[in-house]
């Protein structure tokens, strides 16, 4: 699967990505002790919606156009609408006049909840995008963009000097060998930094890859590891994307909690009544959970 991420800025992957990346990042801005966030495959920051590349496939509409509308969120009020203020805040602070025109990226969405004792190293390895990168972060000294291969990255940095933080993995999936590339760089970086939160994005096209890498990730030994899915359609060889899965390597205590309110309320207005999508909500390793 080759996943060029300018065809798909915004859309419903990006939704629920962003929206646990920011639950996780609220959670760490709770303790007065710096955190640092390593973005191991940042792409460029910050994406044009109507640019050549989102234009072309047009799925933002079907992603964060679904839960905003031109001056502010689309989302009814209650619970879930409290929980994605944040988010909500890190799309509106890039469409300052509230039309949506452009979409944030990891990197810029992780930035905007940086308190100043707060770090964070975007990874980016492309030569276009990481130019991007760099001028989208330039002039923040909490922030560095670094010409780096992700995978590269996580054996550096890891662990980083605050002993607090995130390292959000997130690569194109170009093809299968990724999963390997992915739980192996795991399970390095969890020997040196067994109490860092690792939040991992996978695509769902068939149940294949995503099976996978539960596999792998389950013989890693992991303490806890949370699993969240959400699909807008059944998978199929020939739909192209129908889903996005996460899994949260030492996930905040909260998170669960928060995602069994998210995403519902994620489905109902990213998935068309008629298209049978569905969501999961599971734990992949954790001595103390409750198996649904």
């Amino acid at each position: 699967m080759n996943y060029q991420h300018a065809f798909h800025a915004g859309n419903f992957a990006d939704v629920h990505k962003h929206v646990v990346l920011v639950r996780i990042l609220v959670y760490l801005r709770q303790k007065p002790a710096a955190f640092r966030v390593i973005d191991t495959h940042a792409g460029p920051g910050r994406y044009d919606l109507f640019a050549e590349e989102p234009t072309r496939t047009g799925e933002w509409r079907d992603g964060i156009a679904r839960i905003w509308k031109d001056g502010g969120p689309r989302f009814p009020p209650g619970p879930a609408q409290q929980l994605l203020a944040p988010y909500l805040d890190a799309v509106a602070a890039s469409n300052s006049d509230g039309v949506l025109r452009t979409y944030p990226g990891s990197p810029l969405i992780a930035q905007g909840l940086l308190r100043p004792q707060d770090r964070l190293i975007a990874c980016e390895l492309e030569p276009r995008s990481a130019a991007r990168l760099k001028a989208v972060l330039r002039g923040d000294r909490r922030a560095k963009a670094l010409a780096i291969d992700g995978w590269t990255a996580i054996g550096a940095y890891v662990p980083p000097k605050e002993r607090r933080g995130l390292v959000l993995v997130d690569p194109p999936f170009e093809d299968q060998a990724e999963v390997m590339r992915m739980s192996e760089a795991l399970a390095a970086a969890y020997r040196k930094w067994p109490g860092g939160i690792y939040l991992l994005w996978y695509p769902i096209k068939t149940r294949e890859v995503a099976d996978m890498l539960a596999r792998r990730l389950r013989r890693l030994g992991l303490g806890k590891a949370l699993r969240c899915e959400i699909a807008v359609r059944p998978p199929s060889a020939d739909a192209g994307l129908a889903g996005s899965g996460l899994v949260v390597v030492n996930p905040p205590f909260t998170l669960e909690a928060d995602l069994r309110v998210l995403l519902p309320a994620l489905l109902g207005s990213l998935a068309p009544p008629a298209a049978r999508g569905w969501q999961r909500l599971d734990w992949l390793a954790s001595s103390l959970a409750t198996f649904p």
